[in-house]
């Protein structure tokens, strides 16, 4: 006799989902952001400041105002992490270097290569950072041929091949340049094997997506990690996640092909989501919200990052962060700074606009707590939607900063 799979309310799915990303219940301090990186999987990297990194905003948004120098400590001292192509240029926890050998070995068998290598480089930089130790690409002889941005040197090719190939890891990032070391030296020894055939490697990350993501479709769960859905169908049923349905979450129709199967991690089922909410603004790329489908399955949101958006198409603007509230998306704010003032240049709330007006205290203890952490002492709000809102917004953020300061 066939069992249906357990069934989740999109209510609990959601919950279930915020516990597992860490920002519902209690922030565990002790674990810091190494353990929110282990927890997580991954943290990705991006090039945009404008807060702060995307890489700096994830764990200040779990573990609230983390000083930027402890969050690069816990990220790149004590050879606890490393950077490779994970959902994009992510920063991994060092247990992860083994479960990427599958990548690994899909380079080194490519065959067609955009840049062109000459003759003998390869080597010399390979010998170069065995000579000298740690070093960019700049220090190895030059990253640019004096063209646009993707006019690579030939020192830097074969670095970012290096890395590729597993025989470098970037070790740190330095003014934002990659700092590259050879993996012998740089990953423990234990760790640095490519033992673990592809079916492994596919298992156990699909099992930490599953892990990280709390409740998953099966598209969400190879998003995480940019597998093929073929991978993930191939092993999805070996790595202990569980069935679910969930409701609302069914396929549309006629897709039935299994990329919308719902998976959940066993443990998360285990016990009902409880403890406070976090009440924050999330970079567009952290992992709660990177996925723009599962954001509107399980938010009701849509978002779209707007920076590459030419200015007069721009809707929210350049850099326009989500607000999480209450296990709810209600708005979203694009910042700047100036001086020692933060500036929400488009506070946007979701909904009627009796609705937004009671999200007007979380948008105003977001931004407070933001300017805070920044090293803001001001806050000043330029628009407003709906516009009826500007004013109270702006006296909202006066009471939040006496609230805080008091």
């Amino acid at each position: 006799m066939t069992v249906a799979p357990p069934r989740l309310t999109a209510d609990e799915a959601r919950r279930i989902a915020l516990r597992a990303q860490g920002l519902l219940g209690a922030v565990d301090r002790r674990a810091g952001v190494r353990g929110m990186l282990r927890h997580l999987g991954q943290v990705q990297l991006d090039t945009i400041s404008v807060l702060a990194r995307s890489h700096e905003l994830l764990p200040y948004a779990r573990l609230g105002a983390v000083g930027r120098e402890a969050v690069e400590g816990a990220y790149w001292s004590g050879g606890t992490a490393f950077e490779y192509w994970s959902h994009a240029a992510c920063v991994l926890p060092i247990e992860e270097w083994p479960l990427f050998a599958f990548r690994r070995r899909a380079f080194r068998e490519r065959e067609s290569w955009h840049h062109g290598l000459g003759e003998g480089v390869y080597e010399r930089v390979i010998d170069q950072l065995r000579a000298e130790g740690p070093l960019t690409a700049t220090e190895l002889g030059g990253a640019k041929n004096g063209g646009p941005w993707w006019d690579w040197s030939d020192v830097k090719v074969a670095v970012e091949r290096a890395l590729m190939f597993g025989e470098v890891v970037c070790v740190e990032r330095r003014g934002w340049k990659r700092v590259y070391d050879l993996a012998e030296r740089a990953v423990p020894d234990a760790l640095l094997h490519d033992d673990l055939d592809d079916t492994a490697c596919l298992r156990r990350l699909v099992a930490q997506s599953g892990s990280a993501l709390g409740v998953a479709t099966q598209a969400d769960l190879a998003d995480y990690h940019r597998l093929k859905g073929a991978q993930v169908a191939s092993v999805v049923e070996d790595t202990g996640l569980v069935e679910v349905t969930v409701d609302g979450w069914e396929p549309p129709r006629g897709r039935g092909d299994g990329r919308n199967r719902v998976w959940a991690d066993p443990a998360a089922l285990a016990t009902a989501p409880r403890g406070r909410h976090r009440t924050t603004l999330l970079s567009p790329f952290d992992s709660l919200i990177w996925d723009r489908a599962r954001t509107e399955r399980m938010f009701g949101f849509v978002h779209r990052l707007e920076a590459y958006v030419p200015r007069p198409r721009r809707v929210y603007g350049y850099f326009a962060m989500p607000l999480l509230a209450g296990g709810r998306l209600l708005g979203r704010v694009d910042p700047a700074r100036e001086g020692s003032t933060l500036i929400a240049r488009h506070a946007a709330f979701e909904g009627t606009t009796e609705r937004a007006a009671k999200a007007l205290p979380a948008m105003a203890e977001a931004l407070v707590e933001a300017a805070s952490w920044v090293g803001a002492d001001t806050v000043r709000v330029e628009r407003t939607t709906p516009e009826r809102l500007h004013e109270p917004l702006r006296r909202a953020v006066g009471d939040a900063f006496r609230a805080a300061y008091r």
